[in-house]
């Protein structure tokens, strides 16, 4: 049995080829290469080895030179997966170019620095589908600016929003989501390099030369210190990708929320053969939301591990790499996931206007109760306002009649408002206050990022 993130049938509603791509084996292995050569192109730049045994490793390592199979049985046996690379790769060296292989290094440097490689190109794949949604969102916030629904609370109906108020909401959210990206990213893509217990002592004086000029090779910022047992940088990754999918689980229970029969102001797109029952031939079931929730609930889980792992002893510690590349991996292949289904439903998500109005309309008024107590306050003062229009909701609801016949037979109310006063107060158009302000104010932060 496989799990869902690598079973055939079931991988790809959990993640995505490209994300899996960036943490397959060959990758993973192909980063350890990338790490192993940087340190030696390093050392030869700084004269520690000779430049031919350099230009040797790095033109001899290649993931489809390496006998995969072997490494992994030598890893099965040895528990230390750096050491069937160090030797496979020194195999395919010369004798003399062996000597330098993995020159000054621990395992733990090949690891990190490699896994910090994979995690720069899961970034750039999340920082797409970031952008991605953010434009699907603007553009829903946008054309629905002043598209009015009922606005809920307590999941009741409680006053007037707009769709467009409701996507701005959602957009400011992976805004700031976006806006973290840039630090993250300056404190994550950091390389390692400092030897059996983090002091460079096997490089002597020049550790932080080679240190520097690996790290620029590669493209990866420099530590001031070694990170063996400083892990905060992967357990706020975590957080963040599992804040991301947070918000989509947001998004995608609300969408399904408003799917619902008694509702259905909002629609998956309609893609045929898709959101069908087994049994019930007049269901059209949310499909992406489902998947979506589920994926955020199972990423909420994973920033725990991560801050296990930042707990370690001493100068290397014990049990917490394998912790990570458990939770790192999965972290970025659910989020992964969680686009694939959510950037095609932001991109077609069907909005009803026509049944939000009606909606608003069913009640016979009532959520538009506070536009009429605020019209009244100012001739009764708020405290008595508010009794009148609770006396005149009550009677509403128990007779079934609408809110504007119980306001017109009150005559404590009629004395202050005309029936045109108490009709422009009773439109929901007219009581979706700065929403619409608000809405162009997100919009404006979109633009200016370029994505909008």
């Amino acid at each position: 049995m496989t799990t869902v993130l690598a079973s055939p049938y079931f991988r790809d509603q959990f993640c995505t080829p490209a994300m899996r791509a960036v943490f397959a084996d060959e990758a993973r292995i192909g980063a350890w290469l990338q790490a192993e050569v940087a340190l030696a192109r390093a050392q030869a730049g700084l004269g520690l080895i000779p430049p031919e045994a350099a230009d040797e490793i790095a033109r001899v390592a290649r993931v489809d030179a390496l006998d995969l199979a072997a490494m992994k049985a030598e890893y099965d046996l040895s528990g230390v997966a750096i050491i069937p690379l160090v030797r496979h790769l020194g195999a395919l060296c010369s004798d003399e170019a062996r000597r330098w292989v993995h020159w000054g290094a621990t395992t733990q440097d090949i690891l990190d620095t490699g896994f910090t490689l994979q995690i720069r190109d899961a970034l750039a794949l999340m920082a797409n589908d970031l952008d991605t949604a953010i434009r699907a969102l603007a553009v829903l916030a946008a054309r629905h600016r002043d598209t009015v629904m009922a606005g809920r609370s307590f999941q009741q109906q409680a006053v007037p929003i707009t769709f467009g108020y409701k996507s701005a909401v959602w957009l400011d959210e992976l805004l700031r989501h976006r806006a973290r990206l840039p630090a993250l990213r300056d404190r994550v893509l950091v390389g390692q390099l400092g030897g059996a217990v983090g002091t460079l002592a096997t490089l002597g004086d020049d550790g932080m030369a080679v240190r520097a000029a690996m790290m620029q090779s590669l493209g990866l910022g420099e530590a001031l210190i070694t990170w063996h047992t400083a892990r905060d940088r992967w357990a706020e990754l975590v957080h963040w990708l599992a804040m991301v999918g947070a918000t989509l689980g947001k998004i995608g229970t609300e969408i399904a929320l408003l799917m619902r029969s008694e509702v259905a102001e909002l629609r998956e797109p309609l893609i045929k053969g898709r959101g069908g029952s087994s049994t019930m031939p007049q269901k059209r079931n949310p499909v992406a939301c489902p998947q979506i929730i589920a994926l955020a609930r199972r990423l909420r889980d994973l920033p725990g591990g991560q801050l296990d792992a930042m707990v370690q002893e001493h100068e290397r510690g014990t049990g917490a790499m394998p912790v990570e590349w458990a939770v790192v991996p999965d972290a970025f292949l659910l989020l992964s996931g969680a686009f694939c289904h959510a950037l095609p439903l932001l991109q077609k998500l069907e909005v009803d206007a026509t049944q939000m109005r009606a909606n608003l309309d069913a009640g016979g008024g009532l959520l538009m109760s506070e536009a009429v107590m605020m019209g009244l306050a100012p001739h009764i003062g708020r405290g008595a306002a508010h009794e009148r229009v609770t006396a005149a909701a009550r009677k509403a609801q128990v007779t079934g009649g609408t809110l504007r016949k119980a306001l017109l037979e009150d005559a404590a109310i009629t004395a202050h408002l005309t029936p045109e006063a108490l009709d422009h107060l009773l439109d929901p158009g007219n009581y979706t206050g700065s929403a619409g302000s608000m809405v162009d104010d997100v919009l404006e932060l979109a633009r200016a990022e370029g994505l909008a």
